[in-house]
């Protein structure tokens, strides 16, 4: 294939064709210019013989194609050259992306897990703090009960009338022996109950939660003021048992043999002893001291019935004569008083001081019309110079029962109550038992 200029191919058959067509030359030489022009214009392409003429706007068309293509051929071989590279870049993008998102979703998920065990944990949090509230009830409960069956330990004074339900009534509003109440605060089985009725929902807890820190904090009060009601009366329990303990000090008498000498009622059952539980806390323990402190109280009590240390007349105590060696109101000479005459209005009722059984009632020389009560243990109290007697020989009579009514029967000078009290037969000082039992009233 040859490239060559369209004069060039003209001059060379003119040459060619010189010779043998002389007549023609002057024709060829007025036509040559206006081909020289026509050829200058156009691109001619010689192989094997053949020429193929182009135009200048085709010519150009083809270059740009043929150089297209050339650069699209060496970009698509540069392309599959580094093919491998990028694919395996891609690839590995693609695959760190891909575990990017599953370690994402793994951590969502053990975050939606730790979530769930963190509530499913405070809803089992939330019961058992909601059963210990309803044990705490129930213990705060059976403790109320058993302060409540605890006894009013106050001591019992000397004797007195009618008021004497007044002033106790008026002392049952007293704080110093308010006996414990049941649970009334806001911790009640209702609000307990209505907690353990209602759904619980995760979203929702804190006003739950705020419901059982107040039940809390009343079980807590009401605790402590159960554990302070037990300390007062055990103290008091305490004192009183002090105090019983010093009656029987104090009027040289043999305990024991009181205790053994204390008449019982109809009472019997078989013996159980005494048992804590192995899991019994501070408050059953002291609980059970108490009873045991209010069963010795109790026996104290029963032997003190028997001891005359009350007063005989209703009143304040106003004596008109004492015990021991006086002036005889009659002779006029020194005499051994065997009693306290106490002042006293005719026909005031008198009292027995003590637990006992009518030994005498009738006329007794001086005594005028008296009455002996013997008490046990040798105990015995004598009520002289009454107006009327009001029991009988072998009658049983408890303490405050009127025995007769005052008078002046006897060797009296007027209206009053010869008392007194009797060891072994022996007078002794009727006060000495009244002081004593003025110091038990007093605790």
């Amino acid at each position: 294939m040859s490239y060559r200029s369209s004069q060039y191919a003209e001059y060379s058959q003119h040459r060619a064709h010189d010779h043998r067509h002389p007549s023609r030359q002057a024709a060829s030489a007025a036509s040559r210019p206006r081909e020289k022009q026509a050829h200058q214009r156009g691109y001619t392409l010689a192989h094997a013989g053949r020429q193929v003429r182009f135009g200048p706007v085709v010519f150009w068309i083809v270059v740009g194609t043929v150089t297209l293509l050339g650069i699209w051929s060496a970009a698509t071989a540069t392309y599959f050259a580094f093919r491998d590279d990028v694919l395996t870049r891609l690839i590995a993008r693609q695959a760190d992306m891909q575990y990017a998102y599953e370690d994402r979703i793994a951590e969502l998920r053990a975050r939606v897990d730790r979530t769930t065990s963190r509530q499913l944990l405070d809803q089992e949090q939330f019961d058992r703090k909601l059963e210990e509230i309803a044990r705490r009830q129930t213990v705060l409960e059976s403790r109320a009960a058993a302060l409540n069956a605890l006894p009013d330990v106050s001591t019992t004074g000397s004797i007195k009338g009618a008021s004497r339900k007044t002033e106790k009534g008026a002392n049952a509003g007293s704080p110093g022996f308010a006996k414990p109440t049941p649970i009334n605060d806001t911790a009640t089985a209702d609000t307990a109950s209505g907690l353990r009725k209602q759904p619980i929902r995760f979203e929702k807890t804190t006003g739950q939660i705020n419901k059982l820190m107040r039940l809390e904090s009343s079980l807590d009060r009401i605790e402590s003021r159960q554990v302070a009601e037990l300390n007062a009366v055990e103290n008091r329990m305490e004192t009183r048992v002090r105090r019983l303990r010093g009656v029987f000090s104090d009027l040289g008498l043999s305990m024991a043999k009181m205790e053994a000498g204390t008449p019982h009622s109809g009472t019997g059952g078989p013996y159980v002893p005494v048992k804590l539980r192995p899991d019994a806390g501070p408050f059953e323990r002291q609980l059970t001291r108490v009873n045991l402190t209010r069963a010795q109280i109790d026996r104290l009590n029963g032997a003190l019935a028997l001891v005359p240390y009350r007063k005989p007349v209703v009143g304040g105590i106003e004596f008109t004569s004492g015990f021991g060696v006086r002036v005889d109101p009659f002779v006029g000479r020194p005499a051994m008083h065997t009693g306290l005459d106490f002042r006293a209005a005719m026909g005031d009722p008198v009292r027995a001081t003590a637990n006992g059984k009518v030994v005498s009632a009738g006329w007794a020389g001086g005594y005028g019309r008296m009455v002996e009560i013997d008490h046990g243990n040798g105990l015995s109290t004598r009520y002289g110079h009454l107006s009327a007697i009001d029991v009988k020989v072998g009658q049983s009579i408890k303490i405050g029962q009127v025995v007769g009514e005052v008078g002046s029967t006897g060797r009296s000078t007027g209206p009053h109550l010869h008392y007194e009290t009797r060891i072994d037969g022996e007078a002794v000082d009727p006060q000495k038992f009244l002081r004593a039992g003025t110091r038990l009233n007093e605790g």
